[in-house]
């Protein structure tokens, strides 16, 4: 489907958004990506969603890109007699391994592992930090600690440890045995939680064995300083500002996802902003002020995808979300702002030879009457080279692999199409024009940009640029090569 605006967006399925219908109807109204959240469902609810969005990128004639959201260890305390307690401010409160249900002085926690890392002077936070521990004594199966800041505390409420590197792999047994079913299923994005260092990205990676790309989601602290590392290792990220937001003081969220939005953008690897975008919209068919400014700050960043939860997966408008979504993106794109911002931003990272093409791409369509820059691209390398540069004429990116140009869908301003394997440039100059004038960019009149490499279908190759007319009357009158 063409586009009007280059950022994507990502919706997440689930109760409100499970059927064909309506899968088919949040594309039509700007869905570009599906999450699916492994948290919730079973595998076979999963594979009936799998299998609606493929049937609707088969019916559209567009490829849609899926990104499985795997769980990550869940940490939390155990139940309480009473159901609840309320805890006050300055109170002793104990954690310990025994699975007697609690009382006001105590919990079980049943991770020996989070004992194993804590220190006297660590912090831990209950239910999304709106309860905070500080630890005063701890050994191998206990952790006495003093309530800085009290509330009601219920039966399996989530515990963040925000200032320790716990020993705890980012993929459970759940996790592992997800990522295999999403891999058979056929996803194109598969999403880590928990990610604390370069190992976690390393050791889903030697899981998935190729058969998805890695994304690896920013929500720890430890994650944040070790970014440049972690980078290296995904193809992806997700700023999960969630998490990230319990774990680290509210107002340290917009700078860290400022920085890691331009240096996603420096490496050419896509990145998401997620988490309570639209929050409103699940009870509300109209966003909040200050929602719209938040997804148009992140458009401004240059971030490549913004993403919908529970407004997509559980609200009550989640068309509306998407809608509201979509609009928003339009309206920044047009403003001149916007085109400074991103322009004022580029960072000039030019090391290859593939590198310097994609720059005099841009620069060359930016200065003359080109109506689209066309990338023939086997892995997407060039494809996502082309988009870090943010032109100002649409990419399309050509690629005879349907992995590749499902992938894509999550770049920014790549507009994916499936082309026949080719062996000629002449015959990949003339793809470009036809997938042009099909997609609604150009006539026979215009004039577009294609990048390619020789040999063919070989990764890494991109060494070639030409201005070439969408008339193919011309293309081979030019070039009878």
């Amino acid at each position: 489907m063409k586009r009007t605006r280059n950022v994507k967006i990502v919706a997440t399925l689930g109760p409100a958004s499970e059927t064909y219908d309506m899968i088919r109807a949040l594309h039509e109204t700007g869905a570009d990506v599906f999450r699916l959240n492994m948290s919730h469902g079973t595998h076979e609810e999963i594979a009936e969603k799998h299998k609606h969005i493929r049937k609707v990128e088969e019916d559209m004639g567009s490829p849609i890109a899926i990104l499985a959201d795997l769980q990550g260890p869940k940490l939390r305390v155990g139940v309480f007699a009473q159901g609840s307690e309320d805890l006050v401010d300055g109170a002793a409160f104990r954690l310990d391994l025994d699975d007697t249900p609690g009382d006001v002085t105590r919990v079980n926690l049943p991770h020996p592992e989070i004992f194993a890392a804590l220190e006297a002077g660590a912090t831990l936070l209950v239910n999304d930090g709106k309860i905070r521990l500080t630890v005063v004594e701890c050994g191998k199966d206990f952790a006495n600690c003093t309530v800085v800041t009290g509330g009601t505390i219920s039966n399996r409420k989530g515990v963040n440890v925000p200032d320790v590197e716990l020993p705890l792999a980012a993929l459970s047994e759940k996790d592992k045995a997800d990522l295999e079913f999403a891999c058979n299923l056929g996803v194109d994005w598969i999403a880590l939680s928990f990610v604390q260092r370069p190992a976690d990205v390393e050791e889903a990676r030697a899981l998935i064995m190729g058969r998805a790309a890695v994304l690896s989601k920013i929500e720890k602290p430890n994650a944040v300083a070790r970014f440049a590392d972690i980078l290296k290792v995904s193809d992806g990220i997700m700023v999960a500002r969630g998490d990230l937001g319990v774990e680290l003081p509210v107002q340290n969220v917009p700078p860290i996802q400022k920085r890691l939005v331009r240096k996603c953008r420096a490496a050419a690897k896509p990145v998401i902003v997620a988490t309570q975008m639209l929050e409103s919209m699940i009870e509300s068919p109209m966003p909040t002020r200050a929602e719209v400014s938040d997804v148009a700050t992140a458009i401004y960043e240059g971030a490549d995808a913004v993403m919908l939860s529970a407004e997509s997966a559980a609200g009550d408008f989640p068309l509306e979300a998407v809608s509201t979504m979509n609009n928003v993106a339009t309206e920044v794109e047009q403003d001149p702002t916007y085109t400074q911002i991103i322009e004022a931003s580029r960072q000039a990272a030019r090391t290859t030879v593939a590198d310097g093409i994609v720059a005099a791409a841009r620069e060359i369509a930016e200065t003359t009457d080109i109506k689209a820059i066309c990338c023939f691209t086997q892995s997407g390398t060039t494809a996502l080279l082309t988009a870090r540069e943010r032109p100002r004429v649409p990419i399309l990116a050509l690629t005879p692999l349907q992995t590749t140009a499902r992938q894509l869908c999550l770049s920014w301003g790549t507009n994916c199409v499936i082309t026949a394997r080719l062996d000629r440039f002449k015959m990949a100059v003339v793809n470009a024009a036809t997938a042009a004038r099909a997609q609604g960019y150009a006539s026979d009149n215009d004039q577009v940009l294609v990048t390619a490499g020789v040999p063919f279908n070989v990764t890494g190759t991109t060494n070639i640029l030409r201005v070439a007319p969408c008339d193919e009357r011309l293309i081979y009158a030019t070039d009878p090569e």
